[in-house]
């Protein structure tokens, strides 16, 4: 009986956790809604619009084989997933309308990055906050830089060939963020990157990230960004898929 009680405790005190941090996913849910209805006066008429779309369109075609009532839960669930997909993209959108321009917002898309990428912060950058981050992936190596343009290239083609001495054959890619002609605005950051090809396995990225880490960073003196408002965004989609 001795050897039940200790799992006991551990079973209730896990219930208590799990209980907890859904309280504090679903005040976190809450609040990104109520900042965005505060600031987007259109997300309450399209998630609305949304919800009742999908279930119109559940409940007509249900009436035409007389099965309404069968697929008017069906309807709902759908309705309730598209209305949390707009919720999500506003937010998204807004959060990186806010972030665009500060520094230390490219940093900030990357460490959101989902999937297999190993992102190294300023391993490059200047008094001015201008930085260089590193990023491997299954394409290779990427270099994303944000700054002044006249000053992030220079720090560009100096990574890029102190780099190359450890790389080998390995792809290297660079990006500037930003609005003007042949940059990447921030807000398509994420999706720039996953369009590159795969070039290397992850086995390769493993071997690749430790001869790399050898290097170090030359922007040790460089202050960091401010983060971005809103830079739990990526918590806040993943509660809200999970919903």
């Amino acid at each position: 009986m001795a050897a039940g009680k200790p799992d006991k405790a551990a079973k209730k005190a896990a219930r208590q956790q799990k209980r907890a941090a859904a309280k504090a996913r679903r005040g976190q849910i809450w609040q990104a809604f109520t900042m965005q209805r505060k600031e987007d006066k259109a997300l309450i008429p399209w998630m609305l619009g949304a919800f009742l779309g999908a279930v119109a369109l559940a409940v007509g075609i249900g009436a035409i084989f007389g099965i309404w009532l069968i697929l008017l839960p069906i309807g709902i669930a759908v309705g309730a997933l598209a209305a949390i997909s707009i919720f999500g993209r506003r937010v998204q959108r807004n959060v990186y309308s806010k972030a665009d321009g500060q520094p230390g917002a490219a940093g900030w898309a990357l460490d959101n990055l989902r999937g297999q990428w190993r992102v190294t912060q300023a391993v490059a950058g200047t008094t001015h906050l201008d930085a260089v981050h590193r990023v491997i992936g299954r394409p290779g190596i990427v270099f994303v830089a944000e700054g002044a343009p006249h000053r992030v290239k220079g720090l560009l083609a100096q990574e890029k060939k102190r780099t190359a001495r450890v790389a080998g054959t390995t792809p290297i890619y660079d990006v500037v963020v930003g609005n003007e002609e042949g940059q990447v605005p921030l807000k398509r950051l994420q999706r720039h990157l996953m369009k590159l090809p795969r070039n290397i396995s992850p086995a390769q990225m493993e071997s690749l990230e430790a001869r790399l880490s050898a290097l170090g960073s030359r922007a040790a003196a460089m202050p960091k960004g401010p983060m971005p408002a809103g830079a739990k965004l990526r918590s806040v989609q993943r509660t809200a898929r999970r919903r």
